[in-house]
């Protein structure tokens, strides 16, 4: 039996990748997607354009449309649309699968609040080999004492706004949660001039911003004599996408949490 799943924000980068995924498995139908009311006919051409010729009829502007006939909503937008949505999925006991990025403290508070009343999947990223690699870095840093200092670099293209990236943030809570610390009071970010020894059990951060990369990302565990480094690079959008319709299928039938990728995966 197929999943009936909408997409928010359907004509963006990663809202056409997600249209792709879910009208190409076998076990979801897409039911509709979200267009800006003010940018229909521009919206509309660039699905043309990327070879999803056929869909207009699905595309809508109003939330209320969004959900009427979904089982799940899939959400790569911007934090405080996210929430309306999130909003409206909880008041409908709809599965809401969120993979925004840069929700502030109390916006994460509320998202958590409404997964009180519906299954919601949130993850700064949904890849599963990036998921994988968070369960590893938490192991490795449990592992490693202080004497092994931490590194996060991270690079995406010249497009992308915020930094450090929300999935380079979720591998430093991955490591301090291995460290039993708090992240918040063991970053480092920005280095410049004499910046002294460093300090123990503190865990950098270095971004680059540049050309077309679509997200790599780097832990390194630095000792003496030795040094670990996991890495995943990303080449498409494709596996985040793969990765939402995934949660979505997932979050059918569970009890109203907020989960994670690690749940989907069966890794938490």
């Amino acid at each position: 039996m197929s999943v009936k799943i909408a997409i928010a924000g359907g004509a963006g980068r990663m809202g056409i990748t997600l249209l792709q995924e879910t009208l190409a498995h076998p076990n979801t139908e897409l039911t509709a997607f979200s267009v800006r009311e003010d940018d229909i006919p521009h919206s509309l051409s660039r699905i043309q354009r990327a070879g999803l010729a056929g869909i207009d009829d699905l595309a809508v502007s109003r939330d209320e449309n969004l959900l009427a006939d979904a089982q799940a909503v899939i959400d790569f937008t911007t934090p405080a649309y996210s929430l309306r949505l999130a909003q409206s999925c909880a008041e409908q006991g709809i599965a809401f699968i969120c993979g925004t990025t840069g929700f502030s403290a109390e916006q994460h508070a509320q998202l958590a609040a409404l997964a009180k009343q519906t299954p919601i999947v949130w993850a700064p990223n949904m890849s599963l080999g990036v998921n994988l690699l968070s369960h590893l870095v938490e192991k490795a840093a449990a592992a490693l004492d202080d004497s092994f200092d931490i590194e996060i670099f991270e690079m995406h293209h010249r497009f992308k706004q915020d930094a450090p990236s929300g999935t380079a943030l979720a591998l430093g809570e991955a490591a301090a949660k291995g460290r039993d610390v708090a992240l918040k009071e063991k970053t480092l970010h920005a280095r410049e001039g004499h910046t002294g020894v460093r300090e123990e059990g503190t865990i950098g951060f270095s971004v680059a911003r540049g050309g077309d990369v679509i997200g790599d990302h780097t832990v390194m565990l630095a000792g003496d004599g030795e040094r670990i480094e996991l890495t995943h690079k990303a080449s498409n959008r494709h596996i985040y996408a793969r990765g939402a319709v995934k949660a979505a299928l997932w979050a059918q039938g569970k009890p109203p949490a907020l989960y994670s990728m690690q749940d989907v995966l069966g890794l938490a």
